[in-house]
This record gives structure tokens, sequence and C-alpha cells, in this order.
């Protein structure tokens, strides 16, 4: 079992906080990374958009949510607090905020999703070389990477883009309140777009083209060198966390492989919450990587290969929302009763522009086909096959570089609370689909990667890995699916082509807030 009473917990115990893009949470988990029972807060909030492209939230309001779990999680918990060894963080990565010289955040923190710099991306182009970029920091040019958005928001927003002292993520943010110095991890770093992953270091080349210095960025560090000595007002506030190793976060990414036992390349994890993401753990990545892929980094051993969509649950919720569906009474079954691609409709699920595979910033979605026949279930229906079509794609760009028969293991509440998906995505893919039975991955993998470090276990592949069969695939639906997928990359090829136009900046526009009802 995947959970454990409190008083069956293998010591040493380590309380592990996801920063997701709609909740925090807070959790224990025991040496052998199975959470305790009823020992967990959470809370949720929202990323603000606009429609000119931002995706933005307030960093100290998330401070404050990360401050009020750890205050429940900490008074649910005394009777453990004896046995608490160490802390554990990872955050949705790639996000970012502008701080000045007393550690105040002065821009709000932006995060992947963002498509505002999508205008600037041809310039890199220009003044860079992006393959060889792509293979030395594993990022391709892309709006949701820094390398474009520093340079956007210097030119959109130069007042603002001066006040700066120093750029961190959130969790950078969160070690530096807690602790009044910081540095910022391999993981979370490869996800800028700035990280040289055969040297570990920021890479000169980009920062010599772009308007931000070396020193403006954190200093590097690894998962498993941690703080420890908490300021003291927070010392007060936590007495059982006031003097035990606080480590460093760790991007949600490389965290949720860990805590789905995808720990090298025989395993494909495949997760989808608000977005979705295809990854393989590796030690020896490749030098020259496909063009629709990424290549980030667990820790200074281990690398992350693979390819992430900006969609997912947040299409099924968007989907549910516009089309009225919320209040349905049995979903699940009406869409389970729908045959495969029986609706004429084809998709692209571009909501917040494209990442893997075509890094097309500037996409948006579009959906083909409709009649006056169409039903808010069809397109529904139509939605999240799109999405698993986009999945395929990753997945064959990530075959060749892996073994010929690997295991995926799928992971996220958008698959795990609808069977139907996991159904669709199964039937896309060809290959049977493992389950993994861990509710909160990230959280999982942030803490085993702690209890790696605290020496509390000699690797990864020697705790258990919570899976179950899951799903197998049907051949007949495997190949109506195919011909869908075909039909989805023609009409990508039309619609989603070279940009002709670059955007110019726009000024900003009232935010609005992210539908809720997003799957974690």
């Amino acid at each position: 079992m995947s959970k454990v009473i409190a008083d069956q917990a293998e010591p040493p115990l380590v309380v592990s906080i996801d920063i997701g893009t709609s909740s925090v949470r807070a959790s224990i988990f025991d040496r052998t990374g199975r959470s305790v029972e009823e020992m967990e807060a959470r809370g949720a909030h929202e990323i603000q958009t606009t429609s000119e492209g931002a995706a933005e939230a307030d960093p100290d309001a998330l401070l404050r949510l990360v401050f009020e779990c750890l205050d429940r999680l900490m008074e649910k918990s005394r009777c453990l607090h004896s046995g608490i060894g160490g802390v554990a963080a990872c955050t949705f990565v790639n996000n970012i905020l502008g701080i000045d010289g007393d550690h105040r955040a002065v821009t709000p923190l932006t995060t992947y999703a963002d498509t505002r710099a999508e205008g600037v991306v041809d310039g890199l182009r220009s003044d860079f070389d992006e393959e060889s970029a792509h293979d030395r920091t594993g990022c391709p040019f892309h709006p949701s990477y820094l390398p474009a958005r520093f340079r956007w928001l210097g030119r959109a927003q130069p007042d603002l883009f001066a006040r700066v002292s120093r750029w961190v993520s959130i969790g950078e943010y969160l070690e530096l309140k807690l602790f009044g110095e910081t540095a910022v991890t391999y993981s979370v770093a490869s996800w800028t777009g700035l990280l040289n992953r055969f040297s570990l270091t920021w890479d000169a080349q980009l920062l010599a083209g772009l308007p931000v210095k070396e020193t403006q960025l954190s200093p590097l560090t690894d998962a498993d060198r941690p703080r420890s000595g908490l300021g003291k007002g927070f010392a007060r506030r936590w007495p059982a966390l006031s003097s035990v190793p606080w480590f460093p976060a760790v991007g949600d990414g490389a965290a949720a492989n860990v805590g789905s036992g995808c720990i090298s390349s025989r395993q494909v994890a495949l997760t989808m919450g608000t977005t979705s993401a295809l990854r393989v753990v590796q030690s020896d990545a490749p030098d020259h990587l496909p063009a629709g892929l990424w290549c980030y980094r667990v820790d200074r051993k281990r690398s992350l290969l693979g390819g992430a969509l900006s969609e997912g649950g947040s299409v099924f919720a968007w989907m549910k929302d516009a089309l009225n569906l919320k209040d349905h009474p049995d979903l699940e079954r009406a869409l389970s009763a729908m045959e495969p691609d029986s609706h004429g409709l084809t998709v692209l699920p571009f909501l917040a522009g494209e990442r893997a595979p075509g890094w097309a910033g500037h996409a948006r979605a579009v959906l083909q086909g409709l009649s006056l026949a169409t039903t808010p279930l069809e397109i529904l229906r139509a939605g999240m096959e799109a999405v698993a079509y986009r999945l395929f794609l990753v997945f064959e760009l990530l075959r060749p570089l892996i073994p010929a028969d690997p295991r995926v293991v799928a992971s996220g509440g958008a698959l795990l609370r609808s069977p139907v998906w996991l159904q669709i995505v199964t039937d896309v893919l060809g290959r049977p689909v493992a389950v993994c039975e861990v509710a909160e991955a990230s959280s999982r993998g942030a803490a085993l990667l702690a209890h790696e470090a605290l020496g509390a276990i000699r690797n990864l592949e020697e705790v258990p890995h919570f899976t179950l069969p899951g799903c197998q695939p049907d051949p007949q639906r495997h190949e109506r699916y195919r011909r869908a997928i075909e039909r989805q990359k023609d009409l990508y090829k039309k619609l989603i082509g070279p940009k002709t136009q670059k955007q110019q900046p726009q000024r900003a526009q009232s935010p609005r807030r992210l539908k809720k009802g997003i799957m974690e």
C-alpha cells in the first residue's frame, strides 16, 4: 500500500511541500515513500490570465498559502514531530519573478503558460544558433523559457525590468524568506533554458545576448545540499522544523518521475494534471536532441528527457465549463458510451500555445468539423482525444532514444480520475499503460530524493513503487486513432505553419482568473 498509518510509519519522516499550478500541498512521507494517512494539508490558488497571453500569480500570496498549509500540517502531526528528519520541496517550474535589493517582489510570478514573449523568438533565432543552444541547454527557443521572456519584458516593460535586482523562481523565493539566502537546483535551473546541461553552469553564450547578468541569477546547487536553521520567526512557528535539513526545490516533473517509480530509461512516466508530459530518467542523455524534445535535470547524476504539453486537465476543465457540462449527472458514463473518433471533429487543443512537439508558441486552439448535429459531449470527447494525439507524437520522438519495450506508467489526477481518458490514451499509444497508485507522485518523489540525500535509502530502486495493471490497448481503436492523428497533423500543417508576422509588445489588460476545476 502507498499509505501507512502514523504509528507504523518508518522513520525518518520527510515533510514534502508541493507548489503546483492550482494548489499547494504539504504532506508527510516515511522512509519507504509511503504517505502518512491524514497528514496532509492543501490549499487552492489560481493563475491569472489575460487575453494578451499573460499567466501570472502573486508570489507573496502563494507563499502565504504555503505557510498556512505547513501550519495545518504541523498541527495535525504533533505526534510525529520527533520523527521528522527533513523537509523536501518541488514546484511547477519555469516560473520567474523579479525581486529588489531588499528581497521584495517587484514583478508578478510569471509561469510557463505566459505566451507574451512569442514576438521575440524570431530575434533569438537570428542572434543565436538555435540547434546548438538546444543541445547545450536542452531547451528550444520558445516563449515559455527565460531567454525569450527576459527579452520581451526588457522591451515591453523597461521601467519594471530596471527595478529588478535579482531573478528567482518561487522555490528560491520561499528559501530566501525562510533562510535569508537562496540557491537554485540544477533541476529547477534546467527548466529555464539558461543552464548548460553539460557543464552545469549558467550558459554564458546566451547570457551575453540577453539583458540579464549572471549575477542577477541565483548560485547553482544540487538537490542533496540542504539548509538548516530557520529564521527566528519561522523557527518559533514550526519548532519541529527549526533545525532539520531543508532541501532546495526540484522541478515537479522530475519529482513525478521519481515518485511514480520511473527512475531509468526502462520506464516512461506519463503524467497528466493541469498539463501533460512524457519523461524518461537517463544517466547518459544524448548529446544531440531531436527538435521536439527537451532535456532537463533531476540532479547532477540524472537527466530527464521528454516533452511536455501545455494541454491536459486544463483543456478538460475549460471545455466542461464552456460547454456547460459541469452539472452533467454522469459525464464519465456518457463519454464512455461514445465510439472513438465518431464525432467527425478535429481539434488542435492549444489554449495556451504549443510546447512539445512543435513548439509553436503562437498557436491557438482550433475546432474543425462542427455541424448542426454536433453535441457538447462530442466536442469534449474530441478535446480529450486531441490531447492524447499530442502525447502520441511526443512518444514517437522518444522511442528511438529508449529501450525497445519500455513500461509506461501513468500518474496525475486528470488521468487517474477519468478511466475514459486513461483508456483513450492507452488506445492512442497502442501500448499497455500501468497506473501509479500514489495519489501525489510529485510530493512523493521530492520526499524520496530527500531520503536518498539523508542516507535513509541507498538508492531509489530499493524502495517499493506502487503501480496497478492499468489498461490494455485495443488494436482496432488504435488504428482508428492513427487515422485521426494524421487528420490532426494535416490541420496543424495548414494552420500552425511558420510564423509570418511578429507580435509587438502590448499594453497589459485587466487579468482574469483561470477557471477553477482543473484536475491536479
